[in-house]
């Protein structure tokens, strides 16, 4: 599947920049790979933390709790088989 591209630029710290390129030249990308591919994933991993925090809210509202305290007496219980 071809996916459209724009271009932008951005400025990075010099040293970054250095690291950068490191990576980029030990796995046989291009600056623009390894910056694309870290994005994706930081996103991927936003995304999957935003919808396991979602879920904890769900269950939450569902069995009453409002606090954290409570979470925690949940799982001291659980632990201890009372």
């Amino acid at each position: 599947m071809y996916m459209k591209s724009k271009t932008f630029n951005m400025s990075l710290p010099a040293s970054l920049l250095a690291k950068i390129d490191a990576v980029a030249k030990r796995e046989y990308r291009n600056r623009s790979e390894l910056i694309r591919e870290a994005l994706r994933k930081y996103v991927q991993d936003i995304e999957e933390w935003e919808a396991l925090f979602t879920y904890g809210h769900q269950q939450a509202r569902e069995k009453g709790v409002k606090s954290e305290r409570q979470v925690n007496e949940i799982v001291r219980q659980y632990r201890h088989g009372a």
